[in-house]
């Protein structure tokens, strides 16, 4: 879900049938609700309205062959943005640096991708919570108004979140109205749900195993095994690209509260794809 001022809800939205993305549904095709009640679309886009892009590289040792393939092949998988899409780069190990700002030029992008790991010291050990929380400030901060936003995260989840529970890094996700997408390298093994004291708390924090599965489907996003990870890198590109954004008026309610929203599918679509999945956010906090 995706707040524009206080008037709007925005939804970013993706339908799959399968493994594929639904391409060519309208408007009428989507049934939106808060909290249980019926809202009217005020706004539907699809393909439309730019995107803020913010790939996000860990740059751990292990990573240096993946991040390598996917520069190989980067300009023809940024080539499935828009000219009006931009994008940034930041990487990241045990703390952040923002290798490239916002910016237009989708080759330039593309080239600097290759000295992402190869530029920047930023430690040895891997905090992906506190990379995710970083990242959705500076979207926050930098992105432009309007369009969509989303991060593109390349890991191989191999790391223990201590400071910032995963409930944390989702709302302040939210609060950058920006959903989270990742490629996983490696085994991409998602950790098991946690037994009571399996992970004990240090002077009161979460230390729990990384988890960009759950993060990417609690922000309405997606995740994926990186198999060839630059045809991978491509796909993703193209699969953010291709989302709904649909917006309806906010409903009355006290600021702050959290407003459950759900979307499906019209009767006359669902009798058109019967095995269509809808990733969206699960609500919003009232402003």
């Amino acid at each position: 879900m995706f707040k524009t001022g206080v008037a709007d809800v925005r939804v970013d939205v993706q339908v799959t049938q399968g493994k594929d993305p639904v391409g060519g549904l309208g408007k009428d095709d989507f049934v939106v609700s808060d909290e249980g009640q019926p809202q009217a679309l005020v706004s539907f886009e699809h393909g439309d309205e730019p995107v803020n892009l913010l790939l996000l590289f860990d740059i751990s040792e292990s990573m240096q062959p993946y991040i390598d393939q996917i520069a190989q092949s980067a300009r023809e998988a940024l080539d499935h943005l828009r000219p009006a899409d931009r994008v940034a780069i930041m990487v990241f190990a045990r703390s952040t640096a923002v290798h490239q700002d916002f910016s237009d030029n989708l080759a330039e992008s593309a080239r600097q991708i290759s000295g992402a790991m190869k530029d920047w010291d930023v430690g040895v050990t891997t905090n992906i919570n506190s990379a995710i929380v970083d990242a959705a400030h500076y979207m926050a901060k930098n992105a432009s108004s309007g369009g969509r936003r989303a991060i593109l995260i390349l890991t191989d989840n191999l790391a223990t979140s201590f400071q910032l529970t995963d409930g944390q890094v989702i709302r302040e996700l939210d609060k950058a109205d920006t959903v989270l997408n990742a490629i996983v390298t490696g085994r991409a093994i998602r950790p098991n749900p946690l037994a009571l004291g399996m992970f004990p708390n240090r002077e009161g924090k979460d230390e729990t195993p990384a988890n960009v599965f759950h993060l990417a489907e609690e922000t309405g996003g997606e995740w994926v095994k990186a198999g060839e990870a630059s045809q991978t890198f491509g796909e993703m590109i193209l699969r953010i690209r291709s989302r709904y954004m649909l917006a309806y008026h906010a409903p009355e309610s006290q600021p702050g509260t959290f407003r459950h929203i759900s979307v499906k599918l019209s009767s006359e679509a669902q009798k058109k794809y019967p095995s269509a999945e809808i990733k969206c956010r699960s609500g919003y906090y009232a402003q």
